[in-house]
């Protein structure tokens, strides 16, 4: 039995007053759905039910992974070396961080985002916006090929899910309210996301630059 029908089960005997809770909660439109509805007629007053919790048999979906061959192929114990136990559960098991608690939300370096898991690049710090959903958010790609898209129908809601197309890790969800000129917002989990700032990144091809140049010179000096 799904979440939302033990719902219907709970409340279809008398009306139900909901009014709002004190617990968190968090935007439809962002990554996440409505976290809490407090039934406060129906039920023993004050008994506040997670809506995270209701629907949980309806959001197992979210927890499977595609067994569609990417790429980049890592197993799974090498990824759990390799990551945090908040970036295995959002990149492996499709979960989602809590709004306004993401560390790249509000972050505003310039630079490259890349994925968490492969390191493949994913966005521009160009394109990062302030949506107030809460999620970093972009409005654009680094390449269009670089994210794979998909129909999510978990938790009872449509919404477009996006994927590193590299190495298949969960990133967020895809909605079409951002701002111009793409009108897109990729609504973006930080725990999938690493970043490499762009004085970072130029000093590592000056580095580059300058060992090749030193090898060339080496070469021509004894020939």
């Amino acid at each position: 039995m799904s979440g939302f029908n033990l719902l219907h089960l709970i409340t279809k005997s008398q009306p139900v007053a909901l009014r709002s809770c004190s617990l968190p909660t968090g935007p439809l439109t962002g990554c996440c759905v409505p976290a809490v509805l407090c039934l406060s007629e129906a039920l023993t007053p004050g008994w506040c039910v997670s809506m995270s919790l209701l629907s949980q048999s309806a959001c197992v979906q979210r927890a499977r992974r595609s067994k569609k061959t990417w790429p980049v192929s890592i197993s799974q114990e090498e990824i759990r070396k390799r990551l945090t136990p908040m970036q295995y559960h959002v990149t492996q098991e499709r979960g989602t961080e809590s709004a306004f608690t993401g560390e790249f939300t509000h972050h505003k370096d310039e630079g490259t985002y890349t994925c968490v898991v492969c390191g493949a690049p994913l966005f521009s710090s160009d394109a990062k916006f302030d949506s107030g959903s809460g999620w970093p958010s972009f409005f654009d790609l680094m390449k269009e090929q670089s994210i794979a898209l998909s129909d999510d129908f978990s938790c009872g809601i449509h919404r477009v899910e996006t994927t590193c197309s590299q190495c298949g890790a969960h990133l967020g969800h895809l909605f079409d309210d951002g701002p111009r000129p793409t009108g897109k917002r990729y609504c973006i989990n930080s725990a999938s996301l690493a970043f490499q700032s762009k004085d970072a990144a130029s000093s590592s091809s000056t580095a580059e630059g300058g060992a090749a140049s030193a090898s060339v010179s080496n070469e021509k000096t004894e020939l």
